[in-house]
């Protein structure tokens, strides 16, 4: 089979897969989760198995204990986040007016600063943001009604979930297996290899970087609470959550954090300062320390164009898009990786002499040598 009949195939199961994700996309959220938690949950029941379990038992124990767990941490924390997240959107409209007040009176030192022609920029620009969030606050009690209706699958996603889980990790050696005995022989080490690559990435995309979101989120609710910041539990956590999306969770709960620190503690403006350098550290450590060790080099992707796949596939399949982008983005970035490595290996890009120099004739006729 020639290499262009290769790449054709290629494309058109590529485009079957995305037309099948489209068309299912309304089912596909448990099956998507149960996926990832199978994937997640395999090396603690290959554990268990090297330790004499049979794969029946493991799957079940580790299944079992990670429901308690979940179940556990909802009836313990859902109550309490949730009355801060009801009082959050409740008090937000005040800390809005509250805000547009605080700059009504720092007009006259705003003048000064920044001239009466900006100065007046600013405070329109102030207002009309204000007036969105107002507009965004008054329209979010219809769309959390809109997202019960057409999440009253919650209660499905809650069962199948875990049985999805199951049954994967039951037959996950058995799938791994099938998988290997239909890739054609002639490429197998090559597939295997990329596999084993994109195997890396997932790694880094759901067992690492979900790591760093739990981590945010504890950090930054539990260092909000102890300041005192109002809401500070609920801020915390929906910041961290949002992590997933490249700058979104820092710039969300650093945005409202702020903003309710100032209407909180003002004039005490080193309280204003404590808030900011709570998210301004842990982002140096997290850029620095924490994302390197956790996540380490396997996603290697630019952060605009994870943004982007998370609003493309966002867009193409809603909620379940976003749970797809980052690792689809991961495993597109592998292919893209292996795709240029085979280009600058080919004589496309090498030219019809494989790359090596031609020797130039020294002008004597009788030679006749060439490269090779």
């Amino acid at each position: 089979m020639t290499l262009r009949n290769q790449v054709l195939i290629w494309i058109a199961f590529l485009v079957v897969l995305i037309l099948l994700l489209w068309l299912f996309r309304g089912i596909m959220l448990p099956f998507v989760v149960g996926a990832a938690l199978a994937y997640l949950l395999n090396p603690l029941v290959n554990q268990l198995q090297r330790w004499h379990f049979s794969r029946g038992w493991a799957t079940a124990v580790v299944l079992l204990s990670v429901i308690t767990i979940f179940v556990g941490l909802f009836f313990m924390f859902v109550p309490l986040v949730g009355q801060q997240i009801i009082g959050l959107l409740q008090r937000l409209p005040g800390y809005v007016s509250d805000l547009q007040g605080l700059i009504t009176e720092w007009s006259p030192s705003i003048n000064e600063w920044l001239g009466p022609e900006r100065a007046a920029q600013f405070q329109t620009s102030i207002n009309d943001l204000a007036r969105q969030a107002l507009g965004f606050i008054a329209t979010l009690p219809a769309e959390l009604v809109n997202i019960g209706y057409t999440g009253a699958a919650v209660i499905g996603v809650t069962i199948l979930t875990p049985v999805v889980a199951f049954y994967l990790l039951l037959e996950w050696e058995g799938m791994v297996r099938g998988l290997q005995g239909l890739l054609p022989r002639d490429h197998k080490p090559e597939i295997n290899g990329i596999l084993s690559d994109i195997d890396k990435s997932m790694a880094g995309v759901i067992r690492g970087q979900g790591g760093v979101l739990l981590i945010d989120a504890v950090y930054y609710a539990t260092a909000l609470s102890l300041i005192g910041l109002n809401f500070g539990l609920a801020v915390g956590l929906i910041s961290g959550l949002l992590s997933f999306v490249p700058f979104m969770g820092f710039a969300f709960g650093f945005s409202l954090s702020i903003g309710i620190a100032l209407v909180q503690f003002w004039p005490n403006y080193w309280m204003v300062v404590a808030v900011a350098a709570i998210f301004m550290v842990w982002q140096f450590i997290e850029g620095n320390i924490l994302y390197p060790k956790l996540v380490g080099s396997s996603i290697n992707i630019n952060p605009v164009w994870l943004m982007f796949a998370l609003l493309a596939f966002g867009a193409l399949f809603g909620f379940v898009g976003l749970l797809l982008a980052v690792p689809l983005a991961a495993i597109v970035g592998v292919l893209v990786r292996y795709g240029v490595s085979k280009y600058k290996a080919s004589s496309l890009y090498l030219g019809h002499n494989g790359g090596l120099i031609v020797p130039e004739h020294n002008g004597d006729t009788n030679d006749t040598t060439s490269a090779p």
